[in-house]
């Protein structure tokens, strides 16, 4: 199983930005490329889809840069994961490859996906309750 690695530099992205929020500062894409080890084309698509799913915005000029769009005890894990690259399973998966009827194509009894569903669930039940200000803090043992 893995994480995408839109899905990793988004979160360091957006915990980067966050770091600034109480100090009210803007970050501009070099200094979040620079500062994450990410070119700055790679940084900027995430930022991108980052301010489309609401978590972050922008402004132009001098002053200009990115800020979170409210604050991080407000901003879902879960959420932000699901906007940069959806679910480790979905229960289309199966229907777009057993020809739309509940049986599995490969078997008559398709086991494996409960065990998708079983692991899809934890890890929505972990980041559901998650924030950024809990990935800020680096003390997960209270989620």
């Amino acid at each position: 199983m893995k994480f995408s690695t839109q899905e990793e530099y988004g979160l360091r992205c957006l915990i980067r930005i966050a770091r600034f929020y109480e100090m009210d500062k803007a970050l501009t894409i070099p200094e979040i490329s620079r500062g994450e080890g990410i070119s700055e084309h790679v940084t900027a698509k995430i930022l991108r889809a980052l301010r489309l799913g609401g978590f972050i915005e922008s402004a132009r000029g001098h002053l200009g840069g990115y800020t979170l769009a409210r604050s991080p005890q407000k901003i879902l894990i879960g959420n932000v994961l699901n906007e940069l690259g959806g679910k480790l399973y979905d229960e289309s998966f199966c229907s777009s490859h057993s020809k739309g009827d509940l049986l599995c194509t490969v078997t008559s009894d398709c086991s494996v996906r409960s065990l998708w569903v079983l692991i899809q669930k934890s890890v929505d039940d972990v980041v559901g309750g998650m924030y950024l200000s809990d990935l800020m803090n680096g003390d997960l043992s209270k989620v």
